[in-house]
């Protein structure tokens, strides 16, 4: 998401666009560009179905469409299954570094090499970044939450993920891999980290973002359980109502 923040204001309806998860759909947000936001009003508008890259928060906001559910996991109660206790073996070898999310050469040649690897497994759009791209999505805006957690071989960096830490939840921003060690299954081992990281913390709830009905790609995020549904899209006025499935 690469919205502009000169041209945003503090809130805006997107126009209608061609849906990037559901082909032959089509799509419209609803934008929040807030230069500041403290992590207890960042809290709230995430229980509300919030997501944030930057300083940019966003939601879906086409009427008729319901596709888009937000999904979070209630982490005391999550114990992994065979494949996922597999995969954290797998990758024991790797060390894990904790920081404020920053911008490297490093960062956005792996960032393009798993786009493009994307692209032809998957037929994702074409996504290639910038500094001032990745900043503006992964760097600005952070604010007291944001982190980013380093997965590496060695010295060898092989996946980033983007997580903002709040007082009851961890929000997955954004993860991407090096496509040479996809049979590690990093996607799986990052979210079984920020788990492991919630948990130790005592927050209850790891929010993996939407689940999209009918997209391959998104499926994963069922397979964390127990999980809950937010019903709707309530607004800030309204008390959010989030389901056990």
């Amino acid at each position: 998401m690469s919205t502009e923040r000169r041209q945003l204001p503090s809130e805006v309806i997107g126009a209608e666009e061609p849906c990037v998860y559901l082909p032959g759909r089509l799509a419209r947000m609803r934008y929040r560009y807030l230069a500041g936001c403290p992590k207890d009003a960042y809290q709230e508008m995430l229980e509300h179905g919030w997501r944030r890259f930057g300083r940019v928060f966003f939601r879906p906001a086409r009427r008729g469409c319901a596709e888009c559910k937000s999904l979070r996991v209630a982490v005391e109660g999550f114990q992994p299954n065979r494949s996922m206790q597999r995969n954290l073996r797998r990758n024991r070898d790797l060390n894990l570094l904790i920081r404020r999310p920053r911008v490297s050469a490093v960062h956005l040649a792996l960032y393009d090499r798993y786009h493009a690897d994307m692209e032809g497994r998957r037929r994702w759009p074409v996504s290639r970044t910038s500094p001032e791209a990745y900043g503006q999505s992964f760097v600005e805006g952070h604010g007291e939450y944001g982190h980013e957690i380093l997965f590496l071989d060695g010295e060898r960096l092989v996946a980033v993920s983007l997580v903002d830490l709040l007082p009851r939840a961890v929000s997955s921003v954004y993860t991407f891999y090096d496509p040479q060690e996809r049979s590690r299954g990093l996607g799986v081992f990052s979210i079984l980290t920020q788990i492991r990281w919630a948990q130790s913390r005592g927050i209850p709830y790891l929010y993996l973002g939407f689940r999209v009905d009918g997209n391959p790609s998104m499926s994963y995020k069922g397979r964390y359980r127990p999980h809950e549904i937010l019903a709707g899209r309530p607004e800030m006025s309204e008390e959010p109502s989030w389901r056990p499935v």
